[in-house]
């Protein structure tokens, strides 16, 4: 396990943000581009052609990480840190190229369905529209269902195999989607008594009734996992490993807190007594109120955390490490009254602490391959339960400057060997971005503030401001810390508007894609030099 922390350095890119393969891309013979097949496009990216582009990417230029997002399907605003499922995979993130390959669907309907798509996108392709992309992919995956059942009845035996191996949450997430979509979305409160409050005979007439809906969600379950496992299996062989994220809390609406109402704080009717979210902080004023439900850790113990353990292990079925976001909420978190619109006022209450990374241990290895999201508010209690179960915690160079000391623990000469650095997260503006925000631009800072930090962080970079993109990678990656990580937008020194998400905000997130002229040869080699010459490789 202590491999896993060796010297290294890696790139940070969602799936649905790489970049699109046009109608008339070059094909080579490369795992994932050799045949013609592998062009085309939907408009948001997937686990086909680009995803073993990106792979090779990162080989060549010497990095052994490749951090993502939760890959789970996505709620409101397509967002990955709102899903119906803790368990299943995003049906969005299968590529329809990869089922042409693999004959469950004929090359004429994909061509037809990306030409169409290369016409509707052509004047936006920085950005993922996923509701038309949406509609599109479900659509290929209603017919790539029907020549499932008719035509490839030789991958039945591999289906039925996958649905016992997953039998502990496939079934219960398949019939939630299938009673949702009956439902025209709304949400498992608001549905009959008697479904909602899972009567088992109640449960046995919807399975039923809902048979082929319920077989559809598994279906696309089964292709999930068929194209993750094989690009993972690339992925190693390329020397390439897989960081994924593990959203501390789950979707009110979803079938975790559906099937589980046990183990979370609801009332008599399955609604929220209280909610999770963070105080007023560095990001927003009013703190950022997040709406899930919070867990009863207490009856959570009493099942012995069965139900984290075997969110755990699937996880690690996905990826090679786990990055534990908001991990500070294990420690202690912010409870905040349902009925209260912002997260102003709440109270801080323990979290499971000890006993539950023990229970983890005891079910999953002494070793735990975890990251500890550890940014925000953090006390002296939070980094002892993270230095007693020895996760490395999270240093951002963004978030250094802002004192103009010295001392900031996020600047890289003051690193400890054992953390993962990074220029920015997905929550971050663009190192760019950062650098030319002005006072009120979704910042708590002054204008004053913005530019003595702008000041000390050229001094500190010793670099000038087109540069700073360049300079803050360059800083992390020489310093001692373990793993260096960039968001792709800082290797290429994209502005504000290539920003993935900014807390507090319900909209327009988690939309920008990145363009192919990633690929080139010069971001190749400005990565692999700044990695030989920290002796990253």
């Amino acid at each position: 396990m202590s491999s896993l922390f060796a010297r290294a350095s890696g790139l940070l890119l969602h799936l649905t943000s790489l970049p699109p393969r046009s109608l008339d891309c070059d094909l080579d013979r490369n795992p994932g581009t050799d045949g013609t097949w592998s062009s085309g496009d939907v408009g948001s990216g997937d686990l086909g052609p680009s995803a073993y582009e990106f792979v090779r990417f990162l080989q060549q230029a010497g990095q052994r990480w490749w951090q993502i997002l939760p890959t789970g399907p996505t709620g409101y605003g397509f967002s990955p840190y709102q899903s119906p499922s803790s368990f299943a995979g995003n049906p969005l993130l299968i590529s329809p190229a990869l089922l042409v390959r693999d004959g469950l669907l004929k090359p004429e309907v994909w061509y037809d369905t990306a030409r169409t798509n290369s016409h509707d996108s052509a004047s936006d392709a920085s950005s993922a529209n996923f509701a038309v992309s949406s509609n599109k992919r479900m659509e290929l995956l209603r017919i790539a269902f029907r020549r499932f059942q008719n035509h490839r009845t030789e991958l039945h035996s591999q289906f039925d195999e996958f649905k016992q191996v997953q039998a502990d949450w496939l079934g219960e997430h398949c019939l939630f989607i299938a009673c949702k979509n009956f439902h025209n979305d709304r949400a498992w409160n608001e549905w009959e008594v008697s479904l909602k409050r899972r009567e088992p005979q109640a449960l046995a007439a919807w399975a039923d009734k809902l048979r082929v809906a319920c077989e559809f969600e598994a279906f696309i379950q089964f292709l999930f996992e068929r194209q993750w496992q094989e690009l993972r299996q690339y992925c190693l062989e390329c020397g390439v490993r897989i960081i994924g994220d593990i959203p501390i809390f789950v979707a009110m609406d979803s079938s975790d807190v559906w099937s589980q109402q046990n183990l979370f704080e609801l009332d008599a009717d399955g609604n929220p007594t209280v909610v999770a979210g963070v105080p007023p902080d560095y990001f927003a004023v009013l703190g950022q109120r997040w709406g899930n439900p919070l867990y009863r850790w207490d009856e959570h113990h009493r099942t012995g955390n069965e139900w984290w353990i075997r969110r755990f292990k699937r996880m690690l079925q996905l990826c090679d490490m786990v990055r534990i976001d908001h991990f500070r909420g294990f420690e202690a978190y912010w409870e905040i009254p349902a009925q209260m619109p912002d997260a102003r006022i709440g109270k801080w209450q323990p979290g499971p602490r000890d006993d539950f990374f023990l229970a983890l241990q005891r079910a999953l290895g002494e070793t735990l391959p975890v990251i500890a999201e550890d940014l925000g508010f953090i006390t002296p209690e939070v980094r002892g339960l993270r230095d007693r179960f020895g996760f490395p915690g999270m240093k951002i160079i963004q978030f250094g400057f802002g004192g103009g000391s010295s001392t900031s623990l996020d600047l890289p000469h003051n690193y400890p060997v054992h953390c993962i650095a990074y220029t920015g997260t997905h929550d971050n503006d663009t190192t760019v971005g950062w650098f030319n925000s002005h006072a009120g631009e979704g910042s708590t800072r002054s204008q004053r503030e913005i530019d003595a930090e702008k000041a000390f962080a050229l001094r500190y970079l010793n670099c000038e401001p087109n540069q700073i993109h360049l300079g803050m990678m360059r800083a992390i990656w020489s310093s001692v810390a373990c793993i260096a990580i960039a968001p792709v937008q800082d290797l290429l020194g994209l502005p504000a508007e290539a920003r993935m998400n900014t807390p507090g905000t319900a909209t327009g997130n988690w939309t920008w894609r990145c363009s192919r002229s990633l690929f080139s040869h010069r971001n190749v080699d400005v990565l692999l030099e700044m990695t030989e010459a920290f002796g990253r490789c």
